[in-house]
C-alpha cells in the first residue's frame, strides 16, 4: 500500500483514549458548543488542566474552536466524530453506575438522546423503524460488509433512500428535503450502541430532529444530550408516522 494513503489511527485513538478527553467529546456529542470551564467540569479536571486536553483534541482534529471576543467555545469538528463515538460505544464495556444521579442519567440516555444533531436511543430507533414501515424510507442490502441477517438488527451493509412518497410526506410535515446541504449525505444511519439497531442520521436525520424540536414534540433534558418526548410528541409521532411510543418508555 502507498504510505501516503494510510491514516494515523493511533494518533486519533490516543487523543480519545484518555478518560478526561473522552468525557469532553461525549459532552459535545449532542452537537452543542461549550466553553473550556464547562468542559473542565464535565471532565472532572481543573481549568488549568483542561487546556492541555483541549489542545490534544484540537491537534487530532476532533474539535474546533470558535472565538467570541475573549471567549472560546468548543464543538465537535464534524458529524463524523459523533458517529465514531457512537461506533466505539458499540464495543465498549458499560461504565459502572455509582450513584442514583448516574443511574437516572444513564436510563434517560438509553430512552432518547442526541447523536450530534439527530435522534438516538430507543426513540431514534423507533422513529427509524416507523419511517420504513410507512415506506418513507426504503432499505436495501448493498452486499458490502458483514452484519446481521436483516436491515433492522444492526447490519452494516445497508443503504437507505428517501422514497417519492416519503419526500411528499416529509415536505407536508415541514421538512424541506430539497434544501439539504450538498456537502452532507442526505440519508445516513448509525448503528445505535444501546439498541444495536439503526437510527436515522445525515441531513435528513438532522432536519427531522430540528422539526420535532420546533413543534415541541421533543425537548432538551436536564442532562447533556438527553432528549425528552413531550405529550404532544407522543400523540404526534404516533398519529403522523405510526411511531410505537410504548417502545420508548
Amino acid at each position: 500500500m502507498d504510505a501516503r494513503t494510510e491514516t494515523d489511527v493511533a494518533h486519533v485513538a490516543a487523543a480519545i483514549g484518555d478518560p478526561s478527553r473522552a468525557k469532553v467529546l461525549l459532552a459535545l456529542a449532542g452537537g452543542g458548543v461549550l466553553p473550556a470551564s464547562a468542559l473542565a467540569a464535565e471532565a472532572g479536571v481543573s481549568n488549568s488542566t483542561i487546556s492541555g486536553h483541549l489542545a490534544k483534541l484540537l491537534d487530532a482534529r476532533l474539535l474546533t474552536v470558535e472565538l467570541d471576543g475573549r471567549h472560546r467555545y468548543y464543538r465537535l469538528a464534524t458529524t463524523d466524530v459523533a458517529r465514531a463515538l457512537e461506533q466505539l460505544a458499540l464495543i465498549a464495556r458499560p461504565l459502572p453506575v455509582q450513584s442514583l444521579k448516574a443511574d437516572t442519567r444513564a436510563k434517560a440516555l438509553l430512552r432518547a438522546r442526541l447523536c450530534y444533531d439527530h435522534l438516538a436511543g430507543r426513540l431514534g430507533v423507533a422513529v427509524m423503524s416507523a419511517l420504513q414501515e410507512r415506506e418513507i424510507l426504503a432499505a436495501e442490502r448493498t452486499g458490502r460488509g458483514g452484519g446481521a441477517t436483516d436491515t433492522g438488527a444492526g447490519a452494516t451493509d445497508v443503504a437507505y433512500a428517501l422514497t417519492p412518497h416519503g419526500r411528499e410526506e416529509l415536505t407536508a410535515f415541514g421538512v424541506g428535503t430539497d434544501r439539504f446541504p450538498r456537502r452532507r449525505a442526505s440519508v445516513r444511519y448509525c448503528v445505535d450502541w444501546a439498541e444495536q439497531r439503526h437510527h436515522l442520521a445525515g441531513a435528513l436525520g438532522a432536519a427531522l430532529t430540528a422539526r420535532l424540536f420546533a413543534l415541541e414534540w421533543i425537548r432538551h433534558g436536564k442532562y447533556r444530550r438527553v432528549v425528552h418526548l413531550t405529550d404532544a410528541g407522543r400523540d404526534g409521532l404516533a398519529t403522523t408516522f405510526g411511531v410505537r411510543v410504548d417502545q420508548v418508555v
